[in-house]
């Protein structure tokens, strides 16, 4: 049976960027499950696995347009220190309220008087190559 867009699909995974840094995998875990084709998991692996079938693997490069985005400017905010909280350190993830909802965002510099925060995702910006085992379709 091979995999169609909707099916239920449970994987292993290996996620690594271009020069072979491993930012995450499912290795000692459950596999992954999510819906082929859908919108659950980032485009790039839930449309790879369409046409695979159990036992199949594949390794896979998501550009950025499939993966976590484009690194966007916009999403560099500067503000006043008295905004952070007291002995907040770079490095810092920190909650935003924007009038969009919650934002994440990194603390990538901070001065006496100014801080800058980074609300892409870690991964925005870049290749990914992902390693696929395809262990369950369906009730498989």
């Amino acid at each position: 049976m091979t995999i169609e867009t909707g099916d239920k699909v449970r994987i292993h995974y290996r996620g690594a960027l271009e020069d072979g840094t491993v930012f995450d995998n499912s290795e000692g875990r459950e596999p992954l499950e999510f819906t082929a084709g859908g919108d659950d998991l980032i485009p790039g692996v839930s449309h790879a696995v369409i046409g695979m079938a159990v036992g199949d693997k594949k390794t896979v490069d998501v550009p950025p347009n499939l993966g976590y985005g484009e690194r966007r400017n916009e999403l560099l905010i500067r503000v006043h220190t008295s905004q952070l909280p007291d002995d907040v350190q770079v490095g810092a993830v920190l909650g935003l309220k924007t009038p969009d909802g919650q934002l994440q965002a990194t603390l990538i510099e901070l001065k006496e008087k100014e801080a800058v925060l980074d609300g892409n995702h870690f991964l925005a910006g870049k290749t990914l190559v992902f390693d696929i085992e395809v262990v369950g379709v369906g009730d498989q």
